[in-house]
């Protein structure tokens, strides 16, 4: 039986000081926009953009999140975010992500975030065939709780 690989993304950003507060840490806020820059670059990896899907006219639209905080980034560090997909259903797809120090592998955060599949005039939709079988879900690589 041939083994199959994990589809985990990795994405690697720089903390600019304008992320950082006044403790000299990154602003809890930030880290969401790092999870959106990493389940973006995950679909480009998957065959697809959020681009793509908009022009179709399907949106993904964020329903829940949930981040944990470990240790804090700070400024000038960089930081690699791990992204996978957890589930796929009909209408929601679910994504985990591992935010870990890019140099030394600590772990900073963990999270989840799950979106809904909207149309064009943001009612509840499907996801296409295609976008579901290009999503693998897998099994978490690490304890996210």
């Amino acid at each position: 039986m041939p083994t199959v690989i994990p589809s985990v993304s990795e994405t690697v950003v720089r903390v600019n000081y304008s992320e950082t507060d006044q403790m000299g840490v990154v602003y809890h806020a930030r880290y969401l926009v790092w999870l959106d820059v990493a389940r973006c670059d995950h679909l480009r990896h998957s065959g697809t953009s959020y681009r793509d899907l908009e022009l179709a006219g399907l949106r993904l639209a964020v329903s829940e999140v949930s981040v944990r905080f470990r240790q804090p980034a700070r400024y000038d560090d960089l930081v690699r975010i791990r992204c996978w997909v957890r589930d796929v259903a009909s209408r929601r797809v679910e994504f985990g992500y591992a935010v870990e120090h890019a140099n030394d592998g600590r772990l900073l955060a963990t999270a989840t975030t799950s979106l809904l599949a909207l149309d064009e005039n943001l009612a509840l939709t499907r996801l296409p065939d295609h976008v579901r079988q290009a999503l693998h879900p897998i099994a978490d690589p690490i304890r996210l709780e």
